[in-house]
């Protein structure tokens, strides 16, 4: 669903992971929450209003990874293949569960805009042409999101 950029850790932290896994025999699992709690959490956030202008937008998002010149952007030399309709869900998905982390019964262009991000960099695939020029699928995100018109 997503590509969280994570770095590596710090000096000092990667000992901390070595004490605590690497020689340490494995610790015991206990669960976090039952199954009941988690379908309880699939409906919450099954439950969350996304509006219609909403949806379009995550749909204009999305189309304008494969055809940004509908969008007046120019970068058509600059993606081999936009986001599939994948991304179409786990932006709407994720931008719920952005809106139940704020306590909200619905999602906001702002929930949508923070999670794309997430969403696309991986799911845009860039040309040679971009890869030459130092341009990766967040970058191409990011001037999407700058350019397609919010609801």
């Amino acid at each position: 669903m997503l590509k969280v950029k994570v770095g590596y850790p710090e000096r000092a932290e990667e000992k901390t992971i070595l004490q605590r896994v690497g020689l340490a025999t494995p610790p015991a699992l206990t669960p976090q929450a039952s199954r009941a709690e988690v379908l309880e959490a699939r409906a919450a956030l099954a439950s969350v209003y996304v509006d219609d202008k909403i949806q379009e937008y995550v749909l204009d998002l999305v189309t304008a990874t494969r055809r940004p010149r509908d969008y007046g952007l120019p970068l058509d030399s600059l993606v081999a293949y936009g986001a599939s309709p994948r991304a179409t869900l786990f932006l709407v998905r994720g931008a719920q569960a952005l809106a139940v982390i704020e306590g909200r019964p619905y999602v906001l262009p702002e929930d949508v805009k923070q999670i794309a991000p997430d969403v696309l960099r991986h799911r845009i695939h860039v040309s040679y042409e971009a890869e030459a020029e130092g341009v990766d699928g967040e970058e191409v995100a990011k001037r999407i999101l700058e350019q397609v018109r919010v609801p």
